[in-house]
C-alpha cells in the first residue's frame, strides 16, 4: 500500500513541478519586461509615456482582479486552441501563466521603483543611454527584490496548481481531490498536504538564499 501511495505522490509531484515550472518560466520571461515597461514609461521614468503606461497598467490590473478558478474556466476555449485540450497538465499551463504573469509584473515593478534614483542620475551624468541604464543600473540593483518577488510568485503558483488539479489538471491537487476527498482517505490527504508544505518551504528557502546572495547592500 505504501509503495502505491509513494508512486501516486511522485506522479502528482512530477505533474505539479511541470505545471509550475513551465508556467513560471514563461511568466518570468513576460512579466519582467512588463515591469520594466511600467516603471520606465511612468511619469518619472526614462521613457515617459502616459498612454503606454496606462494601457499596460489596465491589462495587468484587470487580469489580476479575476480569481484563478474563474480565470481557468473562462480560458478553456483559448487553452483548447493553444494546447489542443482543456484537460491535463499542459492545459493548466495556460491559465497558470496568464494568472502569474501580471502578479509577478507588479511585484517586480515595486522592486524596480525602489532603485535609488540617484544611481540613475549618476549613470546619465556619465553618458549612459537609456538602454544601458536599464541593463546596468535598474535590473542589477533590483535583482534581489525581483528574485524575492519571483519566489512569492512561485509559492502562489503552487497553491493555484493545487486548485487546477482539483478540476482536472492533474498533479497533487488532483490526487488530494480524487483519492483523498472523494474516497474519504485522510492518509492520502495528509500525505499531499505534507508534500505541498515541504515543496513550498524548499522553494521559499531557496529563493530567500539566492536573494540574500545577490544583495549587494548586505553587511559582510
Amino acid at each position: 500500500m505504501y509503495d502505491q501511495l509513494l508512486d501516486l505522490l511522485l506522479t502528482g509531484l512530477t505533474d505539479t513541478l511541470i505545471m509550475v515550472g513551465v508556467s513560471a518560466f514563461v511568466a518570468f520571461l513576460i512579466g519582467l519586461p512588463m515591469a520594466v515597461i511600467l516603471v520606465n514609461t511612468s511619469e518619472n521614468g526614462i521613457y515617459p509615456s502616459k498612454s503606454i503606461n496606462q494601457a499596460l497598467g489596465w491589462i495587468v490590473n484587470i487580469t489580476r482582479s479575476v480569481p484563478f478558478l474563474i480565470l481557468m474556466v473562462a480560458l478553456i476555449p483559448i487553452t483548447r486552441w493553444i494546447v489542443g485540450t482543456s484537460y491535463g497538465v499542459w492545459a493548466a499551463v495556460v491559465p497558470l501563466t496568464i494568472a502569474a504573469t501580471p502578479f509577478f509584473a507588479r511585484i517586480a515593478e515595486v522592486s524596480l521603483r525602489e532603485v535609488d534614483h540617484g544611481l540613475i542620475e549618476a549613470a546619465q551624468a556619465m553618458g549612459c543611454n537609456r538602454k544601458q541604464i536599464v541593463w546596468h543600473v535598474l535590473l542589477p540593483e533590483a535583482l534581489p527584490g525581483i528574485i524575492a518577488g519571483f519566489t512569492v510568485t512561485l509559492v502562489t503558483m503552487i497553491n493555484s496548481s493545487a486548485i487546477a488539479g482539483a478540476i482536472g489538471a492533474g498533479g497533487l491537487g488532483d490526487i488530494a481531490y480524487r483519492y483523498g476527498y472523494q474516497r474519504f482517505d485522510m492518509q492520502i490527504m495528509l500525505a499531499v498536504i505534507v508534500v505541498l508544505v515541504i515543496l513550498v518551504m524548499l522553494v521559499q528557502a531557496g529563493g530567500d538564499a539566492l536573494s540574500r546572495h545577490l544583495d549587494k547592500r548586505k553587511i559582510s
